[in-house]
Formats: structure tokens, sequence, C-alpha cells
């Protein structure tokens, strides 16, 4: 059984707009250090219900992390060594970073600290798209930060953000070739979501060009040997994610910092948890909580940020976190966390969606088509249960 942690680290530069995390520009939250003693507090009250575990992996998101000094964000490692939680060369330990906040004295200490993985927010490397998008820095900067990168002989990643108004086919060709030369082993390919009405959802292209846009980096990345592990992400052999594999493959986690999420099975179809998106709100409830109330969930959290999970529940998150990877849903996985009742419901609907040409079945496992990849929402709301579904 694997485990993970994850800090939510809300401070940038500038917001981008298109972001719908929770994130603070630097000068408008409180002082790193402060944010970074409520976390520490935080690790305190939920002590004894994730306690003394191995960490397979370890992953600060933002935000910026970045931005933090090496010093803090390390900080927070320690803190979890110091409470009985070990790691070892073999923990997956990554930081979400952005162009130009990255030297090369920073990247030494984050190295002496134990992080191997670097995940850096490119998204595109036009100019003017970033400049549409709000990012903070420009083209070249990311250049530099990936040259510093190859040049300690580290292992990053980066996302390749499409379908962005005014973006082409040309342009986005042209990220995927700088992409394919910068060394990255993982890269993430993401489609603009942005509401109706939002000023980013103009002259986007045609949702058939998008679908076009998806195939271009899919074949590409395809045939620079990267494998599709996920509808989302395509790794070298031996790189994937092993952080967000944990979220894909029914295994524990533990989110610590404002709007983080976790997940635990300690409960008979396990359970989420999760902590509010305003700064103001988290440090009100981290001061208040007396340790004592966090010793066992659900207690020292209100029902509100608390969800016990129904069979329901528990089976449609199997469901569509195992066909989110390219590896599929295993039946025989299946069948030891559900009744053989509720297989048989399950591969139901998996026959359907296979007569639909949606999803394929090969040595026992079931996984996403091509073409189910891309309708891959029509398949998830077939395998989206309610508990009068599972009734005899």
């Amino acid at each position: 059984m694997s485990f993970g942690v994850y800090f939510h680290i809300p401070y940038c530069l500038q917001r981008c707009s298109y972001c719908d995390f929770a994130t603070y520009e630097k000068s408008q939250i409180l002082p790193p250090e402060n944010y970074v003693e409520l976390v520490k507090k935080e690790i305190h009250q939920k002590l004894n219900y994730f306690s003394q575990r191995k960490l397979d992996t370890i992953y600060f998101g933002g935000g910026t992390p970045s931005l933090l000094s090496p010093k803090l964000i390390l900080s927070l490692i320690y803190e979890l060594e110091k409470q009985g939680f070990s790691r070892g060369p073999e923990t997956e330990i990554t930081l979400e970073i952005n162009p130009a906040t990255l030297t090369p004295q920073k990247m030494e200490e984050y190295l002496a600290g134990g992080f191997n993985r670097f995940s850096v927010g490119a998204q595109t490397f036009d100019d003017a798209l970033l400049k549409m998008v709000k990012r903070e820095h420009n083209a070249q900067q990311t250049l530099d930060t990936l040259q510093l990168l190859r040049a300690f002989h580290v292992n990053f990643n980066f996302d390749i953000l499409f379908a962005l108004p005014t973006q082409t086919r040309e342009g986005l060709k042209r990220d995927l070739e700088i992409a394919l030369e910068s060394g990255a082993k993982h890269i993430s390919p993401y489609c603009l979501t942005v509401p109706e009405g939002h000023p980013l959802s103009k002259n986007r292209p045609l949702e058939e060009h998008q679908l076009e846009m998806f195939e271009l980096l899919r074949e590409g990345l395809s045939q620079a040997d990267y494998q599709q592990y996920e509808i989302s992400n395509f790794a070298k052999p031996g790189y994937e994610s092993r952080h967000n594999t944990l979220y894909w493959s029914d295994q524990e986690y533990w989110g610590l910092g404002l709007s983080s999420h976790s997940y635990s099975k300690e409960s008979r179809w396990g359970s989420r948890f999760w902590n509010v998106n305003s700064i103001h709100e988290y440090e009100k409830q981290i001061e208040l909580a007396d340790s004592s109330r966090w010793s066992r969930l659900p207690e020292g959290l209100p029902d509100s940020q608390i969800e016990i999970l129904n069979q329901a529940q528990s089976l449609t998150d199997f469901c569509h976190t195992s066909l989110r990877m390219l590896s599929g849903l295993d039946l025989n996985d299946l069948n030891k966390k559900f009744s053989s009742s509720v297989t048989q419901r399950v591969e139901e609907c998996l026959k359907k969606l296979h007569s639909q040409q949606l999803i394929q079945l090969a040595k026992g496992r079931w996984s996403l088509t091509p073409q189910g990849i891309v309708l891959s929402n029509r398949v998830f709301f077939e395998l989206t249960f309610l508990e009068e579904d599972l009734t005899v």
C-alpha cells in the first residue's frame, strides 16, 4: 500500500487568468514563514490519523512553491520526519516551479534536501499567448530554466496548454517541437478549460479543432517514445508521476495546507476530507483547533469538509480513476474490493461501452480506446452509480 503527502503552497507572483486553484499574489497573503508554521500545526493536529507511515511520494504544488526559500520548503519535510514519517532515496519528491524563480543555489539546496523531480509551469513557448493568460514569465525565461535543470541532470516535466484563444495548429506544433527538444521525461497536454463568458472563452479554436490539436500532440509524443499512461499524461518509460498515480490507483494520500484534499481507507468505503480555500478561514481553523479534537476524523473538522463514502461513491471513484489510466480497470481488483454482484453490474456497463467502441478488453483489463479517450466524459457518465443502482 503506497502513501503520499501533498503540500499546497498558495503563493504566486501573479494569478493566471485561467487559474481556479486556491492561490494568492504574494503581496496579498500572510508572510510565507507564518503560513509554513500553520501547516506545521496542521501536521500535529492530524498526527494520530496519518501517523508513522513510509512516504512513497511528497509533492509541493501551488501556486509557485519555488517562490519560497528552500529552507522553508524543506522544513515541512523535516517536520514530517520528526513525527515518525520516513523516506528514503526511492521516495519521489516533487517541486512545482515557475520559470525565472529558480537559481543554481536553490537547486543545490533542493537536491541536498532530497528533491528528485521538478515540475515546470511552461504552458506555451509563445510570448503573445503567455501575456494573454497573464503568465509572469516569457518563453526565453522558460528555456533558461529548462537549461538550468538539464545542467543539474535532474528529472523534470512540464505541461503544454492548448486550445488557447487565437492559438493555431502551427503554433502548437512549434510548442511540441521545443518540448521534445527540452529533455523533459514527462509532458502533460491540457486543454484550456474556462466557463462560458470568461474572457478566455472568446476566439478559441472550434471543438473539432481542439480534438485535432490533442491528436497532433498525442501523435508527436508517441512517435518520440513517450507513452500515454493516463488521459492527459505522457512519459518516457519509468518516468511516470508516482504521486499522481496514487490518486488514480486507489491509494491513500494526505493533503496539507490551504484547500488541500486527503483520502483515507479507514472507513468501510473510504473517506475524503479537505481544507477550506480561504486563507483567512484556514488560519482561523488551525489556530482555534484543539489538538485533542483532531485525534480521529471525523472529529475536528466541520461536516462540510468531510465525506464518508458509501459503496456507490467508492465504486464510481474506483471506475473513473482506473479508466483514466491507460492500463485500465482490472476486474480482479474490482472484485476484491466489491461484491461479485457489484462486479457483475459494472461488467454490464462495460459491455455496453464496448459495443460503442469506447473501451476495449485485454488480459482481464478494460481500458479506453482512442475514441473513448476523446469521449471519456461519456464513459464516466455511464460508470457513475447511485446506491439504488447496486441494490438487488
